[in-house]
């Protein structure tokens, strides 16, 4: 029997349904009821770019915080929306970045891990310097007050909240390269 295929192309029906499964995955733990800043979106979005390409993990992030934005218990996420999309979708562009520097055989090794693990905190970083942004774009168009006060604003208050996030996603991000084995044994 052929295998599908759409347009003329080869469709592989193991990679869909993997990349089905963690995309409902995601969303489902985004939705869930978990402490404030301890997610597991960036670690599917990083684990993903590194095993199926940056394109794929930024779709995969970008995707899962657009369903986290409307449908989300904390509330609609309004204009700082578009920001946790561009930030999560980093986290999956550099996954897929840092997959093309792995050697296929060494996927899991100590290197690799602490790489991960200093990767994924750097990410996180990123990620809540740049919702901090768009919530203070949000605040400062609101409220009338000067953008750089609110930046400056929500910065200082986020900070127990952004250390929470980096170390989570730290401790997270230990099992990065584990997964992505699984990942690839399970497309193969």
């Amino acid at each position: 029997m052929d295998s599908p295929t759409v347009c003329g192309e080869h469709v592989d029906t193991r990679r869909i349904a993997l990349l089905s499964i963690l995309t409902a995955l995601s969303v489902a733990i985004q939705l869930a009821p978990r402490f404030p800043n301890v997610e597991s979106t960036s670690l599917i979005s990083f684990t993903v770019g590194v095993v199926f390409g940056s394109l794929t993990g930024a779709f995969l992030g970008a995707l899962v915080m657009f369903a986290n934005g409307y449908l989300s218990f904390w509330g609609l996420a309004e204009l700082n929306m578009p920001f946790q999309m561009v930030g999560m979708g980093i986290v999956g562009l550099v996954g897929g970045l840092y997959g093309k520097t792995i050697e296929k055989g060494e996927i899991v090794s100590r290197r690799n891990i602490v790489e991960a693990v200093i990767l994924g905190a750097f990410l996180t970083l990123i990620y809540d310097i740049l919702t901090n942004f768009g919530f203070a774009v949000q605040l400062s168009l609101f409220t009338g007050a000067s953008f750089w006060l609110a930046f400056v604003g929500v910065l200082i208050t986020g900070a127990v909240f952004a250390f929470i996030h980096v170390t989570s996603n730290a401790f997270l991000f230990m099992i990065a390269m584990p997964l992505a084995k699984v990942m690839r044994q399970l497309t193969k």
